[in-house]
């Protein structure tokens, strides 16, 4: 907890230094970001492989520049709907849990540009968990067994478009998300956005 506590100061502090070398306020770029989330949880020590959930993210994306136009870092704060599905027969009827865990996702990405048009992230991501349930044939129940916290590492590709821009992105836990499981966070992300 300590490591990841003083990580995340770390790129804080890595963050504020790079915007201090950005020539002018103008060259940061701000905006919004949404899609969709296909999600899932390694197998890890589950007796089966679990469905995936497919649900949503939506934030906040910044782009500071660091070197010309040709490197960048890419500050994001996304709220994402995660989880798994557990898809079972039992009796000969077909039965459905799915697993709803929310988080406010962090990631830190350095973004390396292509061209003009096409571009790639990778980087750390630092996730808190907001939302913990299992909704079960039209019942729902509060659940505690996620981890609070989900450090993981990102990577995607972006098409830019001006203002404009469309992106694919995997993460991919680095802890287990259940103490023990050894089963980890594995999101496929596509979406859109525009930067202001």
């Amino acid at each position: 907890m300590k490591k990841v506590i003083l990580l995340v100061i770390s790129l804080i502090s890595i963050t504020a230094f790079s915007q201090e070398e950005v020539k002018s306020a103008s060259d940061a770029k701000f905006g919004i970001k949404g899609g969709l989330n296909y999600t899932t949880v390694t197998k890890g020590d589950f007796e089966e492989g679990l469905d995936p959930r497919t649900s949503f993210h939506i934030g906040f994306v910044g782009e500071i520049p660091l070197v010309g136009k040709s490197l960048a870092l890419q500050p994001e704060i996304l709220y994402s709907r995660q989880g798994f599905e557990n898809n079972f027969v039992f009796l000969g009827t077909n039965y459905k849990d799915e697993y709803q865990v929310d988080y406010i996702n962090v990631p830190i990405l350095l973004k390396l540009y292509a061209g003009n048009v096409l571009s790639f992230e990778v980087g750390p991501q630092f996730g808190l968990k907001i939302n913990e349930k299992v909704v079960s044939n039209n019942s729902e129940v509060e659940r505690d067994d996620i981890n609070e916290f989900d450090t993981a590492l990102a990577g995607g590709v972006t098409l830019n478009f001006n203002e404009f821009f469309l992106t694919g992105r995997y993460t991919y836990s680095l802890n287990e998300i259940i103490e023990d499981s050894n089963s980890k966070n594995s999101v496929f992300q596509i979406g859109a956005g525009f930067r202001f």
